[in-house]
C-alpha cells in the first residue's frame, strides 16, 4: 500500500489522480490532499477519500474546512507551512505535485529533500529554478517522474535512467514535443484581438484548468515544456523541435542516431501518463480506453509557426538568455494570463507584456532560491505595471 500526497487536488491533474485511486484502493491510499480554496469540492474528496491531512492555501478556507469534515479524522492545515509538511512527510511514498504555477515549487522541493516519488505536473518549478531543481534531486536521490504527457511520452520512449542525464549521450538525435496548436490554430492571426477567455479556454482536444489552457492557445505552455525538457534529459533547447499535432494521439517522439523514431501514443487522457508515473515499472488500469487507430485514420504534423505563436520564440530566448530570465518569462506570463482571464487585457497583449518584462528587467545567474524568488517578484511587479498603464 503507497501512501499519497497530492498537491493540487482539485485540479484537473488532482482529480485525474484521484480517479485512478479509486479503481486500485488496494494499492493506494491518500495521505494528503491540497487545494487552493475550492472548500465545496474539497469537502467531498475529505468525505470520499478521509486523508490524514487536508491543506487549504489561506487560513480561512482552513478554518470553513475544518468546520464542516469535524466529524472526520482528517487535520486541517493551511499555507504554505503546511503544504510543505505534507508533501515532505515520513509516511508519504508518492507526491503528485499538480499545483499550477510558482506556487507549487516549494513544497516540490520539500518532497525532494525527503527523498520521494515526486510525479511532476508542475512544470513552472523546473522552468523557475531547474538547475536547483535538478541539483537536489540528485543529492537527495528522490525519484522523478514526469506526468505531463509530453514529458511522460518522452520518458516511455527513452533508455532506462534518462532523468538527469544527456540523453544524447544515449543515441538520441532530438526530441519532439508535439502540441494540437490550441483553439486558435485555424483562426488568422489577425482576428484574435477580441477572443474571449470562454473562447481561449475551450480546447479542443484536452480538459485542462484556465490557466494552462490560455497557455495552450498562446503556446507558452509548448515553450514551458521545451524548457522543462532542456532539464529533465539534460540537453539543449536546439536539441528540441516542437511540431503541431491536431490529433493529440502522438503525445511526443525521440528521435534517434540510428534514424529510429519511437513515439508514445493513446487517447487524450491525462489518466493514461498518471497511471504510468504512479506504477513505474508496472503498469495498472488507468480507466482509460485502448486507442483505436483505425478510428483515428489520419495523424498530421507541422512545423510550430514561431512567428503565429510569438511564445514559443520567447521561451526558446529565455533559455538562451539562462539564469533567472526563465523565471522572468514565467511570472510575466503568469500575470499576463490572470489579467487576460480577468478581462483587462486582450489575447494578444499577453505576449507583448512578457516581451516588455523580458526586455526591461536585467538577469543574472539563479545560484540559489532567494535570487530566483527576487526575480520572480520583479518581474510580477513589472507586470502589473504594464497592465495598469497598458502595454
Amino acid at each position: 500500500m503507497k501512501l499519497l500526497t497530492i498537491l493540487g487536488a482539485t485540479g484537473s491533474i488532482g482529480q485525474s489522480t484521484l480517479d485512478i485511486v479509486a479503481r486500485h484502493r488496494d494499492r493506494y491510499a491518500l495521505y494528503a490532499l491540497t487545494a487552493n480554496n475550492n472548500l465545496d469540492r474539497m469537502i467531498e474528496l475529505c468525505r470520499q477519500f478521509e486523508p490524514r491531512y487536508a491543506v487549504m492555501r489561506d487560513a480561512q478556507s482552513a478554518r470553513l474546512l475544518s468546520d464542516q469534515i469535524a466529524d472526520l479524522a482528517t487535520e486541517v492545515l493551511a499555507g504554505e507551512p503546511g503544504l510543505v509538511e505534507v508533501a515532505a512527510a515520513i509516511e508519504v511514498d508518492i507526491v503528485v505535485a499538480a499545483i499550477v504555477g510558482a506556487v507549487g515549487l516549494l513544497p516540490t522541493l520539500a518532497a525532494i529533500r525527503a527523498g520521494k516519488r515526486i510525479l511532476l505536473a508542475n512544470k513552472e518549478s523546473l522552468v523557475m529554478a531547474g538547475a536547483l531543481f535538478m541539483d537536489e534531486v540528485r543529492q537527495h536521490e528522490a525519484e522523478l517522474l514526469p506526468v505531463d504527457s509530453e514529458h511522460n511520452a518522452i520518458f516511455q520512449c527513452l533508455p532506462p535512467g534518462a532523468i538527469g542525464r544527456d540523453v544524447t549521450e544515449q543515441g538520441v538525435f532530438k526530441i519532439i514535443l508535439t502540441g494540437s496548436g490550441g483553439p486558435f490554430r485555424d483562426i488568422d492571426p489577425a482576428e484574435l484581438g477580441d477572443v474571449t477567455p470562454e473562447q481561449a479556454c475551450a480546447h479542443p482536444n484536452w480538459d485542462m484548468g484556465p490557466k494552462i489552457s490560455v497557455d495552450s492557445a498562446t503556446m507558452m505552455n509548448k515553450g514551458l515544456e521545451m524548457i522543462e525538457a532542456c532539464w529533465l534529459f539534460a540537453v539543449d533547447q536546439s536539441a528540441v523541435e516542437i511540431l503541431l499535432h491536431r490529433q493529440s494521439i502522438v503525445h511526443s517522439m525521440v528521435s534517434y542516431l540510428d534514424g529510429s523514431v519511437i513515439a508514445q501514443m493513446g487517447n487524450p487522457d491525462m489518466r493514461t501518463p498518471i497511471a504510468n508515473a504512479l506504477a513505474w515499472p508496472e503498469r495498472i488500469n488507468s480507466g482509460v480506453e485502448p486507442l483505436n487507430l483505425l478510428q483515428v485514420g489520419q495523424l498530421d504534423f507541422t512545423l510550430a509557426d514561431e512567428s503565429r505563436y510569438p511564445c514559443l520564440a520567447l521561451a526558446r530566448e529565455a533559455w538562451r538568455r539562462g539564469g533567472t530570465c526563465m523565471a522572468v518569462l514565467n511570472a510575466a506570463n503568469e500575470i499576463a494570463v490572470e489579467h487576460f482571464l480577468n478581462r483587462n487585457i486582450g489575447f494578444i497583449e499577453i505576449p507583448k507584456v512578457i516581451n516588455r518584462v523580458m526586455e526591461q528587467i536585467s538577469t543574472g545567474p539563479a545560484d540559489d532560491l532567494d535570487t530566483i524568488f527576487q526575480a520572480d517578484a520583479e518581474a510580477r511587479r513589472l507586470a502589473q505595471q504594464l497592465v495598469r498603464i497598458g502595454v
